[in-house]
Formats: C-alpha cells, sequence, structure tokens
C-alpha cells in the first residue's frame, strides 16, 4: 500500500501532493492550496471595507442599507453589531411605530440626550424621548418597556449619569436580557467607557454600540439614521 510523504517532505503545494504516491488521486484535481477562498461576510451585509486586524474589528464596511452615495462610513465591527437590528427594523416595517426610543439618565436630559435627540430629528428620524413622552416619576425600567413596544429600536445613552442611576432603577441583568433578546437595543456611550459599563452591567456592556471616542456625536446620529431608514 502507497505510503503518505507528508510526514517527510510536506504537502506544501499543489505539485508536492501530486508527487505523492499515496494523496495524488485525491489532491490531482485542485489546482493548489492558493485556489481556497475564504467565506464572505455577504450574510451580515458587510460589503467592501478594509483590511482588519484584531479579529476582523477594525478597517471600513458599507452596509447593505447604506443610502446610495451616502458618505458615512462604519467599522467592520460597528456593522456585524448593527445587521440584526436592522434586520428588526425591517421585520416591523409594516408596523406604525416610533423609529428610536432614546433612553437616557435624567441628568441628561437637557445635555447629551436632548442634543442626540434633537441631531436624530434633524435627519427626519422620530424620536420617543422622554421629555416629550415620559411623565414626572415614571421608573426608567417601566419608560423603557414602553418606549421600546411602541418603537422600531431603541438606544441606551451610557453615560457617567446613567451609569450611576442604573443600580438604583433596579434595571438588573434579567430585566436587561429580556431587551437585549430582540436585537432591538443598541448602546450609545459617551463620555465614559465600556469597562465602566461593564462594571454596572456586564449583559448591557455585552452588546456592541458607538461611541463618541470614536467619531462625533453627529456622526453617531447619522448611523441611527440610516439604520432606520426603510
Amino acid at each position: 500500500m502507497a505510503r503518505c510523504t507528508a510526514p517527510v517532505e510536506g504537502h506544501r503545494s499543489a505539485s508536492a501532493a501530486a508527487a505523492c504516491p499515496a494523496c495524488r488521486g485525491r489532491y490531482g484535481r485542485y489546482s493548489g492550496y492558493g485556489s481556497y477562498s475564504p467565506p464572505s461576510y455577504s450574510a451580515t451585509a458587510i460589503s467592501g471595507g478594509g483590511r482588519s486586524s484584531g479579529g476582523g474589528s477594525s478597517g471600513s464596511a458599507k452596509p447593505r442599507w447604506s443610502r446610495p452615495g451616502s458618505s458615512v462610513v462604519y467599522t467592520v465591527a460597528e456593522v456585524r453589531a448593527l445587521s440584526p437590528v436592522r434586520e428588526g427594523v425591517e421585520k416591523r416595517a409594516s408596523l406604525d411605530l416610533r423609529d428610536i426610543f432614546l433612553c437616557h439618565a435624567w441628568d441628561d436630559r437637557q445635555g447629551p440626550a436632548k442634543e442626540l435627540h434633537d441631531l436624530l430629528e434633524s435627519l427626519g428620524v422620530k424620536v420617543w424621548f422622554s421629555e416629550k413622552d415620559v411623565g414626572l416619576g415614571t421608573p426608567l425600567l417601566r419608560a423603557i418597556d414602553k418606549g421600546l413596544a411602541n418603537s422600531r429600536i431603541g438606544i441606551v445613552l451610557v453615560t457617567p449619569a446613567l451609569l450611576r442611576r442604573l443600580p438604583t432603577e433596579g434595571i438588573a441583568d434579567k430585566e436587561l436580557s429580556a431587551l437585549l433578546a430582540g436585537e432591538r437595543l443598541v448602546p450609545i456611550v459617551h463620555n465614559t467607557t465600556y469597562e465602566a459599563l461593564r462594571e454596572v452591567s456586564p449583559l448591557l456592556a455585552s452588546r456592541s454600540g458607538l461611541s463618541t471616542a470614536e467619531q462625533p456625536m453627529a456622526e453617531v446620529a447619522s448611523k441611527l439614521a440610516e439604520l432606520v431608514t426603510l
């Protein structure tokens, strides 16, 4: 019986495999290892993009929902994180809902939360915002439940104020898991870090989103507007 030469000579090329008496029949129909094509990311709605490293999170990409001629640039990681959310938007397209529910800390209502709300509305996005839609004294968890039920997606503006408030509002991992299960919640980290969020809510921190440390608030708003536009 013919013995494979790989342990001694190796099969580093098509010619080496073809010369092996045991493997030449099996490898003869291939043109060599260089013909192998890695799987594409078309299923995750990534098109184009630059070279990435460290697991493919860097580089740039254009998602399939990006508007023709759009100048908005996403990272590969952002497209991967937002693709399931976009699928949820499309599934709820026939329902009469707000586009986005904005969850934020009470202390941010006249600061970054209002800034993000105004930017989104200037882009034609219908926003469910506590200053307009939540009465005084309503618990944050109840507001989240109601807002998400009447919106295509929810965004959580993660700020130092929210990190201080989350433990006292009783939004534990068990409750957040129900909100995150529907793939409709996007964290927006502002003036803080995911590491700080992880100390308060590991489950919410595990969901990738957008950060104003990497881009201005206006660009975050543009990406969200594209995400919910049908």
